[in-house]
C-alpha cells in the first residue's frame, strides 16, 4: 500500500524492467486481473522491496488480493462494501449506454492509449478491473467519498473504516532509509497507507499544512484533506497533459483564499 514493493508500472519509465513490464502489458485490458497478476508474477522486481518509493501496479496486486478473500470481481467488492453503503450510484468500472450524455471526455487520449486505457469504450462491465484505476465517477459521488475520508471514515451515520484505522493509513510510513525522488511523490512528502503525506510545512510545491494526505488519477483527477484546516477540496478535470499544472494551481488558490 505504500508503494515500496519493488514494482513499477510500465509507462512511467525506460529502464530494462519498465521496457519488460510495458512489453508484457501486465495491465492488459483484454486479460482478467487474474491473469495480469500471473504474468506479472513472472516479471523482475525493479527494486528490493523497502528500499525504494516506486509509483507502481502494486495496488492491482491488492486488488486481485482483494478479489481472492472476497471471492468475487472488485467491482463488486467496492460496490458492496464501499460505494452501495456511501450512494455513490454513479461510480464503477464502465459508464452504461444511458449516462453517456453526461461523461466528460478529455481533449485527447493519448495519454491514455500510452498507458494501456482507453476508456472510450466502457460502457459494459471490463474484463479487467484494476486495483490501480479505471473508475469513473462523478463529482457528487467523489464529494462524498472524500467527506467520508474528512470525517474520519464515516459519513451520515455510515462508517467505511474506523478512525484509528484512517489515520494509521494517512500517517508517513517511509522510513529515512526508503529512497525517494519520484516526481509524483513531491518534496516534503511521505506516503502512507494509499496517500501521500505532507510531513514539511515547506519544500511542496503549493501551500498547506503538515498531515493534510492526497492523492489523485492519470485523467487529471485529485482531491485533499487537511485534518488541522478541516478541509477537504476536490478537481474533477479531465486534461492528462496538464494535470500537474492544474493540481498545483488549484491547491495555491484554495489555500489562498483561507484566511
Amino acid at each position: 500500500m505504500r508503494h515500496t514493493s519493488g514494482l513499477t508500472y510500465g509507462f512511467t519509465g525506460a529502464s530494462p524492467v519498465q521496457k519488460l513490464v510495458k512489453a508484457a502489458n501486465a495491465a492488459d485490458p483484454n486479460r482478467t486481473s487474474a491473469e495480469n497478476i500471473e504474468t506479472l508474477a513472472a516479471l523482475p522486481l525493479m527494486h528490493q522491496p523497502g528500499e525504494v518509493w516506486e509509483y507502481s501496479l502494486s495496488t492491482d496486486v491488492l486488488g486481485r488480493i482483494l478479489e481472492i478473500v472476497e471471492g468475487a470481481s472488485l467491482g463488486q467488492v467496492l460496490q458492496h462494501r464501499l460505494f452501495g453503503p456511501l450512494g455513490m450510484v454513479d461510480t464503477a468500472f464502465y459508464t452504461p449506454e444511458s449516462k453517456l450524455s453526461r461523461r466528460a471526455d478529455p481533449f485527447s487520449f493519448d495519454v491514455m492509449i500510452a498507458a494501456g486505457n482507453d476508456t472510450r469504450a466502457s460502457t459494459s462491465p471490463p474484463k479487467f478491473e484494476s486495483g490501480g484505476g479505471g473508475l469513473l465517477s462523478t463529482l457528487a459521488d467523489y464529494t462524498r467519498f472524500v467527506a467520508m475520508l474528512s470525517g474520519g471514515g464515516s459519513l451520515d451515520d455510515v462508517r467505511i473504516l474506523g478512525p484509528r484505522t484512517l489515520a494509521f493509513m494517512a500517517s508517513d510510513h517511509l522510513d529515512q532509509a526508503v529512497r525517494r525522488g519520484h516526481p509524483l511523490l513531491w518534496p516534503g512528502h511521505g506516503f502512507g497507507l494509499g496517500f501521500a503525506v505532507r510531513t514539511d510545512p515547506g519544500q511542496a510545491p503549493t501551500a498547506g499544512s503538515v498531515g493534510e494526505f492526497f492523492w489523485g488519477g492519470m485523467m487529471g483527477t485529485a482531491f485533499w484533506v487537511s485534518p488541522r484546516d478541516s478541509l477537504f477540496a476536490i478537481l474533477m478535470v479531465q486534461t492528462p497533459e496538464n494535470r500537474a499544472y492544474f493540481r498545483e494551481l488549484f491547491r495555491n488558490l484554495v489555500s489562498a483564499a483561507i484566511a
